[in-house]
């Protein structure tokens, strides 16, 4: 049995935009907290290509990921993800061939094949809809612009000739058997898709072929995390996170709200039914009970490494979360 300090442990940041707040904030909170994960042990701090999302600062991917190893030293800086379908391939390799020129050996280049949003904007993000079907072509294309033995005529300077770990996201078993099938490292989006993290993190090892990137299967698992000096305090510090995914479910995306205690009143039954079943997975808790599900969430995955995500309302709670988290992990 795998034990919590045996693995890695990452951050996965939204950049959050709390009601009241500025996206100029939650960047500066996003550096922030990058600042801090480094010196809590944490090993890459990734962040995630969202559109027309009010709550949601972190929508120049690339852009932030400079910012973020900019104000670090060591930690992994990275992507989760790029949603490679809203982007040309050769945009991609110049901005991570930039990246990676200017933070040598500190950059990964996580992918998804969804929008990451809503199909008015992936229209205006794209001009054309693909629904992700060209994904393999477009990721191969990526590929052999990192790639200097190919001969080609379009060449992707800054990035030519870079090793930058390529990673493929997925909530579902498309992706998981893809990366399997191509030796890459995977990442599961259990955060929001925990129904399916168990089969598609077995369709993953189960297609995996050795590559010259991995000679074995790399899972990193996405996981919700509010931990708290107390069972009570977390459950309270968690009703943002519930709101959030609520106002999702309601089509209706919103600032990051702060918390509430009448959490109960605000939904429908069916309503109340998709949060049990989307955040199902959650790790809510003091620091003896985030412990106990941390480590029965790996016996379950038995992951290689953990990408936590707390979406909590105030900022010095949700340092205090990963810090806690962070000690756990450890075992400090």
């Amino acid at each position: 049995m795998k034990s919590l300090n045996a693995i890695r442990y990452s951050v996965l940041d939204l950049s959050p935009i709390i009601e009241g707040g500025s996206a100029a904030q939650s960047l500066q909170n996003t550096l922030d907290l990058a600042q801090h994960a480094e010196k809590w042990g944490y090993h890459r701090y990734w962040l995630a290509e969202h559109h027309n999302m009010p709550g949601i600062a972190s929508s120049a991917t690339s852009v932030v990921i400079g910012h973020v190893a900019a104000g670090t030293s060591a930690i992994r800086v990275g992507s989760g993800g790029i949603m490679l379908p809203n982007h040309a391939p050769l945009v991609i390799a110049e901005q991570f061939g930039t990246l990676e020129s200017l933070f040598p050996g500190r950059i990964d280049l996580g992918l998804g094949r969804a929008p990451g949003t809503d199909q008015l904007t992936a229209q205006a993000l794209r001009r054309e809809r693909r629904d992700g079907l060209d994904f393999p072509e477009q990721l191969n294309e990526l590929r052999n612009y990192f790639n200097p033995e190919e001969n080609k005529r379009v060449r992707a300077i800054p990035g030519e000739g870079l090793k930058i770990p390529i990673w493929l996201l997925g909530s579902s078993g498309y992706s998981a058997k893809l990366a399997g099938q191509l030796g890459l490292p995977f990442a599961f989006a259990s955060h929001f898709s925990p129904e399916n993290t168990l089969p598609a993190l077995d369709l993953y090892r189960r297609s995996f072929q050795p590559s010259e990137v991995l000679e074995e299967p790399y899972a990193m698992v996405g996981v919700n995390v509010v931990a708290a000096d107390t069972d009570e305090k977390a459950e309270w510090l968690a009703t943002s996170i519930q709101q959030q995914f609520l106002n999702m479910i309601r089509n209706k995306p919103g600032r990051l709200q702060p918390p509430v205690t009448n959490m109960k009143e605000l939904c429908s039954l069916y309503e109340k039914a998709i949060l049990e079943q989307q955040l199902g997975t959650a790790i809510i808790g003091g620091p003896a009970a985030v412990k106990e599900k941390l480590q029965s969430f790996l016996n379950d995955t038995q992951a290689d490494e953990f990408m936590v995500n707390a979406q909590i309302y105030d900022h010095n709670e949700r340092l205090h979360s990963f810090e806690i988290t962070s000690n756990i992990m450890a075992g400090r």
